[in-house]
């Protein structure tokens, strides 16, 4: 027996597993950490990709609004949003004349205490920070309409500043591919019809054909919701952008910056390298964690976990989730999808009237329902919730291996294979070859 432990909310859960069985223990290829975090994201600024470095880019009668991730996202932007601010006050842009603009998406607006979470206090206190509401028309701008017939409206803040700069982190999308980059203008700063148009592209061209097959972590090239995201913000022209990219246990492993597309698209190029994990068998178990805290924060984010973790397990094979989600229920409209059994029915419903969160839970309901059991541990105050949801919750990871075992030894599958997934939102497994 070996002990595993994984990450749960802020802390972990473990259980011991026959090694034996444990086929894979999915990491990402070894990476080195970030050291010194400031000066990485000060060098960065200081040489970005293709295009020209802050100084000549800013003015110091500049108004400029740096849109953030909200706290759904693993960013850092307490360590980075600092020394950004110190590189436009040293060439002379005021506090005054900065604001913050947080992309929800369609996201709930920030808390004061989860503003100062993101932001950190200090940047809490002497900035402008501005929560995004996608509802809100009087806010918005049109911009222009992209080749897929989506007319973009984005939050006037980032419209008419003089100057715009996006920060996020590059990071696998179930269905953008990637996200970081251009994911913070659309769906960050749009308006929800925006929004909602851009995300039905994640459907099949074909109705009754599910997802589109080019909508999946780590695809860019044929991806119709990343073309779309890509156009809308070529609209918009951004004049500058930093992003964080990370280890798949959750290291800062490096900061890019510079030109809104080509720097981000070498954190995507990196992270594939470093956050993409061949396998050549699938499991009959696959162990897998978000990655604890904020991504385990409610379902809605830990459903990423499923959309990868699916990738190393067989069909009908089982799949157990270390989930803590102490924002179990938001957003609500995601967690009313979640419940609903008659995926024929949602797919209808989506291409009437598509919506992001009924999709995610679309996508992630047809994942369990292709498994034979998916346990999730999690609060016992959830426990209604997962069970609503077609899984089947557990207090300890311990328990959940046991009730997994119990199915096994039913099936009479005695020469079973285990995958373990640590930060499963962050690893990508590609199969090269079944073994047979």
């Amino acid at each position: 027996m070996k002990t595993y432990v994984l990450p749960y909310g802020k802390g972990n859960q473990k259980a011991d597993i026959p090694e034996d069985h444990v086929l894979y223990d999915l990491h990402g290829p070894h990476a080195e950490a970030v050291e010194d975090e400031e000066q990485a994201v000060r060098e960065a600024l200081r040489h970005p990709i293709d295009c020209q470095p802050l100084d000549d880019i800013i003015q110091p009668s500049d108004t400029v609004c740096i849109v953030v991730s909200d706290i759904t996202r693993l960013v850092h932007t307490d360590r980075m949003l600092p020394v950004l601010v110190q590189e436009l006050n040293r060439i002379g842009v005021q506090d005054h004349q900065i604001t913050v603009l947080v992309s929800q998406g369609t996201h709930r607006a920030h808390t004061e205490q989860e503003n100062e979470i993101v932001c950190g206090s200090d940047m809490v206190r002497r900035l402008h920070i501005v929560q995004h509401d996608c509802h809100d028309a009087s806010a918005l701008t049109c911009v222009g309409r992209t080749s897929f017939g989506n007319d973009v409206y984005i939050n006037s803040l980032a419209a008419k500043a003089d100057k715009l700069i996006l920060t996020g982190a590059v990071s696998f999308h179930p269905m953008a591919g990637f996200g970081g980059g251009r994911k913070a203008v659309l769906p960050g700063i749009a308006g929800f019809d925006t929004i909602m148009r851009n995300h039905s592209l994640a459907l099949s061209e074909v109705p009754g054909g599910g997802c589109h097959p080019g909508c999946h972590a780590g695809a860019l090239e044929g991806n119709p919701f990343h073309e779309d995201m890509k156009e809308a913000c070529a609209m918009v022209r951004p004049d500058f952008l930093i992003n964080t990219v990370f280890t798949p246990d959750g290291d800062l492993y490096e900061v890019v910056a510079g030109h809104w597309n080509t720097a981000w698209e070498k954190g995507c190029r990196d992270l594939l390298r470093i956050g993409s994990v061949p396998i050549q068998k699938l499991a009959d178990v696959t162990i897998a964690s978000a990655g604890g805290y904020p991504k385990d924060l409610n379902l809605y984010q830990s459903v990423k976990a499923h959309m990868n973790a699916v990738l190393a397990t067989r069909p009908g094979g089982i799949l157990i989730f270390t989930l803590e989600c102490p924002d179990i229920q938001e957003p609500a409209i995601f967690t009313d999808w979640f419940f609903r059994n008659d995926l024929d029915a949602c797919e209808r419903e989506l291409r009437n009237q598509f919506l992001m969160p009924g999709f995610v839970a679309f996508k992630a309901r047809c994942i369990i329902q292709s498994m034979k059991a998916v346990y999730v541990v999690t609060r016992k105050e959830n426990f209604d919730v997962i069970r609503r949801s077609g899984q089947i919750p557990a207090a300890t990871l311990e328990e959940a291996w046991q009730m997994a075992r119990t199915v096994l030894e039913e099936e009479g599958c005695r020469d079973y294979g285990v995958t373990i997934m640590s930060h499963a939102a962050a690893t990508l497994p590609v199969l090269c070859n079944i073994d047979t």
